[in-house]
């Protein structure tokens, strides 16, 4: 009994989407800043949701040694009230 084997339909997939994705660029390197101030509640706002979570670097797009530093930053603004650190 011999064995005869399938082929498959060769089709264009026209349903996938191939996509290049956007580099981004860290927001501190492109606008030169080297110290990310606690006190500065509107810069640092914007990377905190309002659920209260720290962005991630994947999502906000920071490189690694400002994303270290904003981490701080928001955390010394929580510690003494700036931010919340749960949203309502």
């Amino acid at each position: 009994m011999a064995m005869q084997r399938r082929q498959a339909k060769e089709e264009p997939r026209s349903g996938k989407r191939s996509f290049s994705r956007k580099r981004k660029i860290c927001k501190f390197c492109a606008d030169k800043i080297d110290f990310i101030d606690y006190k500065d509640i509107k810069l640092i706002g914007s990377f905190v949701p309002e659920r209260g979570k720290i962005l991630p670097r994947r999502i906000s797009g920071t490189c690694a040694p400002h994303q270290r530093e904003l981490q701080k930053a928001i955390k010394r603004a929580r510690a003494i009230a700036l931010l919340p650190y749960v949203g309502e």
